[in-house]
Parts: C-alpha cells; sequence; structure tokens
C-alpha cells in the first residue's frame, strides 16, 4: 500500500479557520500524496497566507489562487476551482484522484484504510469515508438521508479507470450524484465506508442557509434526471423531519422550477433513463441502488 500514488485537489473559498486542520491532518498521512493542489477561489480572508506558508513547508503542496468574483457561487463554483486545480496538477500516473474539502479534518491512516479498500474490490471505482459532524464532542452523521452508494461531495476518491470511464466531473450542481450513477451504469461500484469517519467542521449547506441549501439540492436532483414520482416520495418523506415542511418544499420548489425555466440537464439521456429505471424499481420495492445495494 504504500507505494499507492494518489493526488488531492481541494477547493477553499474564506476557510481560514479550519483549513489549518485540513493541512495538519492530510501531512500526517501514513501514506502522503505525491500532490496537493490547493485552489483558493478568491478568498478574502487569510486563506491565502494559509495556503502559501503549507506550500513554502512541503514540496508536494501546490497552490493556485483565483481572483475574487465578489459572490460565493453555489455549486458550480467549487466545479470550477476543481477543475483548474486538475488543470494545474503536473503528475499524470497517480492511480486515484481525491476531491477533498478544506474543511475537514481525520485520522493519519484515513487514506492508507481507504485504499485498503480499493484493494479489496477491484471494481470499486468511486469511495470515501464517512462525513460527521463534531456536536459537543459527539460524532454524529452529517446525512442520514444518503444512500449506500452514495459517496459525500466532501471527500471523494477516484480511481483511474473509473475516473477515465465516466469522463471527470461535470461543472455544475449534481456532480457529485451524476458521477456515482454514472460509474454505476458503467460496471463500477461505489462506497461510503462507515468505518472511517472524517469530521466536518461546518455542516453541509451552512454557507448557503437552509432554504437555499435545500432548493439547490432539489435543482441539481433536477439536473441530474430524477423521476418526478421518486422526487416526491423523497419530499414527503423529507417533510416529517426538522427542519419540518421547510426542507421538502425547498427541494420540491427546486426540483419543478427546473421544468419552468427550461433549464438544461446535465446527464445524457442514457443516463438519466438508467437512474429513472433504479428509481422505479426502489419505489416498487425491487433490488437496486436504493436497496439492498452491495458495493
Amino acid at each position: 500500500m504504500k507505494s499507492v500514488r494518489y493526488a488531492i485537489i481541494t477547493p477553499v473559498r474564506n476557510e481560514c479557520e479550519f483549513l489549518p486542520g485540513a493541512i495538519a491532518s492530510v501531512v500526517s498521512q501514513t501514506i502522503r500524496p505525491m500532490e496537493w493542489v490547493i485552489v483558493n477561489d478568491g478568498s478574502t480572508d487569510r486563506t491565502a497566507a494559509i495556503i502559501e506558508a503549507a506550500s513554502a513547508e512541503h514540496h508536494w503542496i501546490r497552490p493556485l489562487h483565483r481572483p475574487d468574483r465578489g459572490f460565493r457561487k453555489s455549486g458550480g463554483g467549487v466545479m470550477e476551482a476543481f477543475h483548474d486545480g486538475l488543470h494545474r496538477l503536473q503528475a499524470a500516473d497517480w492511480d486515484f484522484l481525491v476531491k477533498l474539502d478544506g474543511d475537514l479534518t481525520f485520522d493519519a491512516d484515513y487514506f492508507e484504510k481507504c485504499f485498503g479498500r480499493f484493494n479489496a474490490n477491484p471494481k470499486l471505482g468511486i469511495g470515501g469515508g464517512l462525513v460527521c459532524n463534531d456536536v459537543a464532542g459527539q460524532r454524529i452523521l452529517d446525512s442520514k438521508d444518503d444512500p449506500t452508494f452514495h459517496v459525500r461531495g466532501a471527500t471523494k476518491i477516484y480511481r483511474h479507470g473509473c475516473w477515465d470511464a465516466i469522463g471527470g466531473l461535470i461543472q455544475t450542481t449534481g456532480w457529485d450524484t451524476v458521477d456515482e450513477l454514472k460509474a454505476n451504469m458503467l460496471g463500477w461500484k461505489t462506497s461510503t465506508f462507515p468505518e472511517l469517519p472524517l469530521i466536518h467542521h461546518r455542516k453541509t449547506g451552512e454557507a448557503d442557509g437552509c432554504w437555499r441549501n435545500w432548493f439547490k439540492n432539489g435543482r441539481a436532483n433536477y439536473n441530474v434526471g430524477y423521476h418526478p414520482l421518486f422526487m416526491l416520495g423523497k419530499c414527503v418523506k423529507r417533510a416529517f423531519r426538522r427542519p419540518y415542511g421547510v426542507a421538502s418544499l425547498a427541494l420540491w420548489c427546486g426540483f419543478v422550477t427546473g421544468y419552468f425555466s427550461l433549464a438544461p440537464r446535465r446527464a445524457d439521456r442514457n443516463l438519466i433513463q438508467y437512474l429513472r429505471g433504479e428509481q422505479l424499481r426502489a419505489l416498487l420495492g425491487k433490488k437496486c441502488l436504493w436497496k439492498a445495494y452491495e458495493p
């Protein structure tokens, strides 16, 4: 496992509070990355200085600074920064590519254990640890709704062969669903590793606020091509969890306004057909990605 070659790309914006912890976590890894590109997406705080200091101390950390666009561009902004980082990446012979958020901390053997999971299953194309929040010293799941095949966008590890097969990542909201759906459609497996927790120091969607975050998620489901019946069921189920009603209404609004605005789908026809077939099987209680999935 010590010979595993991997590269990390981390887009960050105004992350001076938590980025030092993420840097400390990566630097302490039992298997260090061959290259780590940290993309400063127009930060107005001390983020740029923190990246430069880390780069001066560790030759394999490469800084990239993007100009400030003047606002936070939810969903699409992080992918624009990621792809700039991808183009800056010098190494091409990596075994795994990692998209990693800058507000995570994790154990020193996190990546070594992740690569162990990949080594045990040659068909595992995308994986990552279990994203948790620290609440009064207790690890609490960041989301309890995720199906087994879903890997949170905060920590995604791509096997090189799978990355080539799916053609990389789309540059819009829904990127972290399209990638794993396409991977499964093409015969790869995707999985979260529940025994490998990471601490997410800013709860997912916190920067956007409750309504905007759930609206964004609904629009992402539209972008991907969710079946309307499956989406309706998802919203009804979500209505009975906090924040009661608000999240489900925002999800539905984000989804249906995609139709009203004639927004283009971000998934191709074959992928949408595959996704909707899986979702209809889920509604009928049949084996599918959402039920009895075995990575």
